[in-house]
């Protein structure tokens, strides 16, 4: 049974991560100024620095001409990694929601 490569889709799901982070940091410091200070922009900072790792494995799986179980390596640790800024990005979210950071 062959694996389908991963890279493909990572690419563009991470890379839109890191824009979704971005937009969701430009609106905390909007409200912030009536909610009070919160620390969510910079967890979401380094959640977007996550996403951006992802998205460079991902793109390096792509372009690289290594060999095929260095390849398959770097690709899972783009997957895992990926995982990793969601679940991230889901604990903050949760968090912020809760009005407890």
């Amino acid at each position: 049974m062959s694996r389908t490569p991963l890279a493909p889709y990572i690419l563009p799901c991470s890379a839109t991560m890191v824009g979704v982070c971005l937009t969701s940091i430009s609106l905390v410091k909007i409200i912030e100024g009536r909610i009070g200070q919160s620390h969510v922009d910079e967890y979401l900072a380094i959640t977007s620095i996550i996403f951006l790792v992802s998205t460079f494995l991902a793109y390096l799986v792509l372009r690289a001409r290594l060999k095929a179980a260095t390849l398959a390596i770097i690709e899972t640790l783009a997957d895992w990694t990926f995982l990793f800024g969601l679940a991230v990005m889901v604990i903050v979210a949760t968090l912020f929601a809760y009005e407890m950071i």
